[in-house]
């Protein structure tokens, strides 16, 4: 069927054969004919055709531009540093049924991993109870000794999180990585959002595509729930790094969109354990800070002393309860990737439930045997530095050389706690519009959750990152990677 749209004017290559064999299809069954939900979409590719198609891909990409939705991308040192957002034009669907018990697996896994950060700084008792080994939070990089005994306003440490999830071979969802320090993505899952609605406004209606645009508003309201001098006269401010940050159209889209201040480091300042905003007005009290920033640019009286992105005395603040953080800073320790390993066990034990999403099996360096496993099967492995974002330190078995694997062999020999290693799953594929053709990529989702204490929800889509090249499992934006809008159905 599907080679049926070369009689529409557009080249559809061999599928079955470009198709790895183990690979789960979002978009066609087994017998190449479209998922019952795709087909409303498919008759509508089929219709357009490779004409009607390349007028909407100019369409998205013109709108991308004019908007200046840009996004920085590192590896490129030829074209400049920002390019206009790679967007796909062809939604992913993701139906009721897939949803719920994606949304109520995310639920269970922010709460669980909140409670987690909360011992950790306090009680410590699952490092007690030896359900977490104590050596594998005392010897990580992300343990902040600074904030031991300090209660966050309202708390909660994981205010924002954006948690990645994939297809294995079967279609099962699995979580690969959490993200709960500053996740990016969500100004781009809006961006798709508007972008789609413009030049597919039809299907809109006939799916029943649930909103994500709310986003901006419900984050609002969480951040001035958590003002120390209450919500309704609260200021609140987004810190930035600044324009060279690769998320920075972020940083600024969010301060629009939540009608607040967008600041720098050398925006704001310390006074009598208060923060306080530079305007031409004077000094005004800063009480909720949404940053992004990393915790160790955060404040250079407590981390890096040589950072210019932070403010002196913002923790000292922070631990006087005259100004909320977000998230919280610590929250590092919950996402490091050594300690993702145990999560499955960390919701068992503090929620006595079994996880509804499953984790990628993961291997730990520091354990001998599963080291001389990895070592062994490097080919087959995926290797990540535990504290890296974005694909950086990344190994990618398949696609590596000898040299790079000696290379990252000698690394994982010198600090084994370093890095963990997963084994390579083949994640799902979609049919992408990419250059006036119909082709297949990996992706990958990010579902974006805020946790207001009493209440967690999960924002109903979320950012699908494409791997734009070919055969290849790297999606992450940072690496040269694209986006589809995500829709998830009603009923």
């Amino acid at each position: 069927m599907l080679k049926s749209f070369q009689a529409g004017g557009t080249r559809w290559s061999d599928a079955q054969a470009e198709r790895p064999a183990a690979a789960y299809h979002e978009f066609y069954r087994d017998d190449f004919q479209p998922r019952e939900h795709y087909l409303p979409l498919w008759k509508h590719i089929q219709r357009a055709g490779q004409r009607g198609l390349a007028l909407k891909a100019r369409e998205a990409h013109l709108a991308l531009h004019n908007e200046g939705v840009t996004f920085t991308l590192y590896s490129d040192q030829e074209s400049g540093i920002e390019r206009v957002w790679p967007f796909d034009i062809l939604p992913r669907l993701v139906t009721a049924g897939e949803w719920t018990p994606i949304e109520a697996g995310l639920k269970q896994r922010i709460r669980a991993l909140d409670r987690f950060i909360h011992d950790v700084y306090h009680e410590q008792c699952i490092l007690k109870d030896g359900v977490v080994p104590p050596e594998l939070i005392y010897r990580g990089r992300d343990l902040c000794r600074d904030i031991l005994d300090v209660d966050p306003p309202g708390g909660v440490y994981i205010h924002i999180s954006g948690v990645d999830l994939i297809r294995d071979e079967s279609g099962r969802y699995l979580v690969l990585e959490d993200n709960l320090r500053t996740p990016s993505g969500v100004s781009y899952m809006i961006e798709n959002r508007l972008i789609e609605r413009r030049i597919l406004p039809e299907f809109f209606q006939r799916y029943r595509v649930r909103p994500v645009e709310h986003y901006p508003e419900r984050l609002l309201q969480r951040l001035r729930q958590l003002s120390p001098r209450g919500a309704a006269d609260a200021v609140v401010v987004v810190l930035t790094p600044g324009i060279f940050n690769s998320a920075y159209f972020e940083h600024s889209f969010l301060a629009r969109e939540m009608g607040v201040e967008l600041a720098e480091g050398r925006d704001l300042v310390c006074r009598n354990d208060r923060v306080y905003l530079k305007t031409t007005l004077g000094l005004r009290q800063v009480d909720v800070i949404y940053r992004r920033i990393d915790d160790d640019y955060l404040d250079p009286l407590v981390f890096r002393p040589d950072s210019l992105l932070g403010v002196p005395g913002i923790i000292r603040a922070w631990r006087a309860g005259h100004v909320a953080l977000v998230n919280a800073p610590g929250t590092g320790i919950a996402d490091d990737k050594a300690v993702y390993a145990y999560v499955p066990d960390i919701i068992r034990y503090y929620l006595g439930e079994e996880p509804i999403l499953p984790s990628v099996p993961t291997y730990q360096m520091t354990d001998p045997q599963d080291r001389d496993y990895v070592l062994d099967n490097l080919e087959r492995m995926v290797i990540k530095a535990v504290s890296e974002s974005g694909g950086r330190e990344m190994l990618m078995g398949p696609t590596s050389t000898a040299g790079q694997r000696d290379d990252f062999t000698r690394r994982i020999q010198a600090d084994p706690r370093r890095y963990i290693a997963q084994p390579v799953i083949q994640l799902s594929r979609h049919i992408c519009y990419l250059d006036g053709e119909l082709e297949s990529r990996h992706l990958d989702l990010r579902p974006f959750v805020l946790h207001g204490g009493d209440e967690i929800e999960v924002i109903p889509g979320g950012l699908t990152r494409v791997a734009l090249t070919k055969g290849s499992l790297v999606v992450n934006s940072s690496q040269g990677g694209g986006s589809k809008d995500t829709w998830v159905l009603a009923d």
